[in-house]
């Protein structure tokens, strides 16, 4: 008797204990499901297809369930079925702005642009703004040339005639979805415009002919298909304004002109210093002339006084080469100028 009281206790324990971890786990599932129950209730009624099970698996993995319903839910309800719980949660857990993609796709495809999920989490990923790009591929923007930001105010450029002209330009542009991942900016565009619009005014024979049809400049520079490799496509370039500048070639050709009376005058000078260099080594060759001369005739008394000795000269011989020096010398007097004492002619 006492056996089956005991045995009776036993079961009764058992039993027990069991009901109480059987309450507890009722309770625990009771509190997940009510924590879970208004998202999935929500994605229910909007044919979402998320489960309770998805729901507990995204807390588990850190994922905001809430994010991944509401987009799930935007995206059933314009009418995207291709893209799964799954793959919501990659592009979250990769670190992707899911809300952004998931507005940009439910644009897309309203304007019926062609962007799939995949590349829509690629452009996101990269750092571009997936919303702002769709909506330059519906809205078209305008990018001036050159771009206040810059400090720069217009693109000058220098035509044939040597006139100078200040252009300003704007480019309509959309976004080029297929090219947005690895394209060019907005910089670029920049940058190639500005070089088409020297280019274009650059080969024009006078500034009167761009003055006259400024469309020949947009039409020149629209047809060197300048969006190739950017993540844009030109729509349109129109020119602004066109100022004209100063006469860069006359002022070219007076600095030419400058330059060149610098260069003359420095040989003119060049060949005065030679020629005074010259004719100060003129005078010290007559110097050194006039020496040689003084030398010679300090040989003339040694000759005399020899010729005395040897009896080649005689005293009367003497006297007539007195004679012959002094009417030279008189000559001399007589023919010398009183004013300038120069020889006369």
């Amino acid at each position: 008797m006492n056996a089956f009281i005991t045995n009776l206790i036993a079961q009764s324990t058992w039993v027990t204990g069991g009901a109480v971890i059987a309450g507890i786990v009722i309770l625990v599932m009771f509190f997940i499901v009510a924590q879970f129950f208004r998202i999935w209730l929500q994605a229910y009624m909007s044919n979402a297809d998320v489960s309770l099970l998805d729901l507990i698996g995204m807390r588990l993995r850190k994922v905001d369930p809430m994010t991944i319903v509401l987009c799930r839910i935007q995206m059933v309800k314009a009418g995207i079925h291709d893209v799964d719980v799954n793959d919501l949660e990659s592009h979250y857990l990769a670190g992707g702005r899911l809300l952004n993609v998931s507005r940009a796709m439910i644009s897309a495809n309203r304007a019926q642009i062609d962007l799939d999920w995949r590349k829509a989490c690629a452009i996101d990923l990269a750092g571009r703004d997936i919303i702002d790009a769709v909506n330059t591929s519906v809205n078209p923007k305008v990018i001036d040339v050159p771009n206040p930001e810059g400090g720069k105010r217009s693109i000058d450029a220098v035509a044939m005639d040597g006139i100078q002209l200040k252009a300003k330009a704007r480019v309509t542009v959309k976004t080029n979805i297929a090219q947005l991942i690895g394209g060019a900016t907005e910089e670029t565009i920049v940058a190639r415009v500005g070089e088409g619009i020297v280019s274009a005014i650059g080969s024009a024979e006078t500034h009167k002919v761009v003055l006259e049809n400024p469309d020949r400049i947009s039409k020149a520079v629209l047809a060197k298909g300048l969006d190739s490799g950017t993540a844009f496509e030109i729509l349109s370039i129109d020119i602004a304004d066109i100022d004209v500048g100063q006469n860069i070639g006359a002022k070219l050709q007076a600095d030419q002109a400058e330059a060149d009376k610098r260069r003359f005058q420095a040989e003119a000078e060049k060949r005065r210093a030679m020629a005074i260099a010259q004719a100060a080594e003129n005078r010290a060759k007559v110097e050194e002339n006039k020496a040689v001369v003084v030398l010679a005739e300090a040989e003339v008394p040694k000759a005399m006084a020899d010729a005395f000795r040897s009896g080649n000269m005689g005293i009367m011989d003497y006297y007539r080469m007195k004679n012959i020096q002094a009417d030279t010398t008189m000559r001399n007097s007589i023919g010398k100028d009183d004013t300038t004492g120069e020889q006369k002619t």
